[in-house]
């Protein structure tokens, strides 16, 4: 059986441009919000926003694909939405436009991540789910690598042209789009779900948490007890910036990170096939442990690169691997709604786990929030350590 089939590549490199658009702009946006009048608070309160639209939202799309058995239309119209968000942003600098603009750009991913995600595990068997997440994770991570490097070089040769970066974005945002087209959805094998009268509402997906099977209930507590703890990576970019380091250290470093994490999300995707998708997910804990602990003490930009290139690695074992791992423990005709289940509520959880580092950061200094999240996730390894997870009759024997 073919592991990296059409759709599979079709989807990795709609992803890879899309993130490169993104990513063009991740680095420049305060600074361009900045520079047309907009507040440090109101920046806070826009990203917040959007951030929990896209959670939320990923919930709600993703039943609603499985209710009707399609994934394409989803995808489709959230890489659409995403990629018209970005010329928007050039065009007024009006707060409520600006607002809009970024809504729309994370609706856009709210509506898309649980059907592409659903359309990755139909195209594939329990046995090769790693290997297709983590192709797809490795191309969308790449994506990261370019957009960032394209902006770098833009403003060198242009600087401050914030604008036209916002409309020359929108370049690698349609080239996504037409990708999406020339993908096929399959015909006769479509999923179906059993027709329901419970009524689809926004928050419903909370719903089929009460009653999903108990393997997948158990394995996302589990996640959700380590996203409470993983807090946005600005903090270590903070980090970074507080000991000293210039602008372009610090880009440079986050740089330097999505490219191992591109690099390596394929080859440990393999690896987890083989050896255990549980296995490879602590491994990632613990990595992410041997950091934040490392983050504690680390002054030079030798120790950074050294516990960026471990970060990276740490990325690879889990964020796809996870979305693997769960599609491996519910039935079929819900892979979607169990993957925005997931989805929505890590939102919550990890604007919640901000919120808490900050918290410490401030309260106990930058050593006390990374020792505490390290010590957090080594308990968290150990939860999953105590757990056998019976893909096979959706159960957990523990």
């Amino acid at each position: 059986m073919k592991i990296i089939t059409r759709t599979v590549l079709l989807l990795s490199m709609v992803s890879l441009f899309t993130d490169l658009a993104s990513e063009m702009l991740y680095p420049v946006m305060p600074v361009y919000l900045r520079s047309i009048g907009i507040s440090v608070l109101l920046i806070g309160i826009l990203e917040g926003f959007a951030e929990a639209i896209a959670g939320l939202s990923k919930g709600y799309f993703g039943e609603l694909s499985d209710s009707i058995g399609k994934r394409l239309p989803f995808v489709r119209l959230g890489y659409s939405l995403s990629a018209i968000s970005k010329p928007m942003m050039a065009l007024f600098t009006y707060p409520f436009w600006i607002f809009g603009a970024r809504s729309i750009d994370r609706l856009g991913k709210g509506i898309r991540t649980s059907s592409r995600d659903a359309l990755l595990s139909d195209e594939t068997t329990k046995e090769n789910k790693a290997k297709v997440f983590g192709f797809h994770r490795g191309m969308d991570t790449f994506g990261a690598v370019l957009g960032p490097t394209v902006a770098l070089m833009f403003l060198y040769f242009y600087p401050a042209n914030y604008k036209t970066l916002f409309l020359l974005a929108f370049a690698p945002g349609l080239i996504a789009i037409l990708f999406t087209y020339l993908i096929k959805e399959k015909g006769e094998e479509k999923i179906t779900r059993e027709k329901t009268q419970n009524k689809i509402s926004f928050f419903s997906f909370i719903n089929y948490f009460k009653g999903s099977p108990l393997t997948y209930r158990r394995l996302v507590l589990g996640l959700l007890a380590f996203a409470l703890f993983n807090s946005s990576d600005v903090f270590l970019l903070l980090k970074i910036k507080d000991s000293g380091l210039d602008d372009t250290h610090v880009i440079g470093i986050y740089i330097f990170y999505n490219l191992i994490y591109a690099l390596s999300s394929f080859p440990i995707g393999i690896l987890a096939d083989k050896i255990g998708m549980k296995n490879i997910f602590v491994s990632g804990l613990i990595l992410f442990a041997m950091v934040y602990a490392g983050m504690s003490y680390a002054n030079s930009l030798t120790e950074f690169l050294v516990l960026f290139f471990l970060y990276g690695l740490f990325a690879a074992a889990t964020e796809g691997i996870s979305k693997a791992w769960i599609t491996n423990v519910v039935h079929k005709q819900n892979t979607a709604t169990a993957i925005g289940t997931y989805s929505a509520f890590n939102s919550i959880f990890s604007l919640l786990a901000s919120s808490l580092a900050g918290l410490l950061w401030y309260t106990l200094g930058a050593p006390a929030l990374f020792i505490t999240s390290a010590i957090v996730t080594v308990v968290v390894a150990i939860y999953f350590l105590m757990m056998k997870f019976d893909e096979e009759n959706h159960d957990i024997k523990t």
